[in-house]
């Protein structure tokens, strides 16, 4: 079944719209021991621009590794539409322990998946991006992958997946557009934190603890809101009206 097939036959209720924030398994290229630095330095070596070192690299680009990276928050919005209009419910898994945080988020996903006998994730480039994350991290971590995780032997009609990067591109692959310039394009309200994906990483591995563990609730917070605006752009792509503030509601 196709996106756009799944977009109209699933009800919003059976959409759970997801994103993750990841960072760097250490605060520097210099807090590895040394065969991590050469493993690090054999995986960049072909892609790293000139006049960067493979250690300037490790901060731009680690977090975005699964092999060097980790998972700090994985945010969740479902829909639940009745007579009186559509509303929208957050969750996030989060902390430093991401063994602990994947193990709380799969027990809510089973949970889920024994509710529901069709549902799709929703989310923008999670196909590319959120979902394979996620699986290389719960390998690492000795968790088994769920079937309805595990899309890589399934043929594309057979994978029940919404991705708002991949529906707007209209079969067209020569650019991407990032969520924040589709939520534009798209007059959807964007986040309103003060920080975007390419800070998450220095936030996190503030040197400060008070400031660290603020900086994670602004992770969290950042995190949250761009399951907001993808929801809002489900809901474009759906013709529906978007969602209001007071229609938004963090369960704990």
């Amino acid at each position: 079944m196709n996106q756009s097939a799944i977009m109209q036959t699933l009800a919003l209720n059976q959409l759970l719209i997801i994103d993750i924030e990841t960072v760097s398994q250490y605060p520097g290229f210099e807090s590895m021991d040394d065969s991590w630095k050469q493993l690090w330095q054999e995986k960049v070596m072909k892609i790293l621009p000139a006049g960067v070192s493979a250690a300037e690299f490790y901060l731009q680009r680690a977090g975005v590794m699964a092999e060097f990276a980790k998972i700090i928050c994985i945010s969740v919005g479902w829909l639940k539409q009745d007579e009186s209009g559509v509303n929208m419910f957050l969750r996030s898994f989060f902390g430093n322990d991401e063994h602990e945080l994947l193990s709380k988020f799969i027990v809510a996903m089973n949970e889920r998946n024994e509710g529901l006998n069709d549902w799709c994730f929703v989310g923008h480039n999670i196909k590319e991006f959120d979902i394979p994350f996620i699986c290389r991290r719960l390998l690492v971590h000795g968790l088994p992958i769920p079937n309805y995780l595990d899309f890589q032997n399934k043929k594309p009609w057979e994978t029940n997946l919404i991705d708002t990067f991949q529906y707007w591109r209209f079969g067209d692959y020569k650019n991407y557009t990032s969520l924040k310039l589709l939520s534009a394009v798209l007059q959807v309200p964007s986040s309103k934190e003060d920080i975007d994906g390419s800070m998450v990483g220095a936030l996190y591995w503030a040197s400060d603890p008070v400031e660290q563990q603020n900086n994670v609730h602004r992770i969290v917070a950042y995190c949250q809101q761009d399951v907001v605006a993808t929801g809002n752009i489900l809901l474009r792509f759906k013709g529906m009206p978007l969602l209001k503030q007071a229609q938004i509601f963090n369960i704990e």
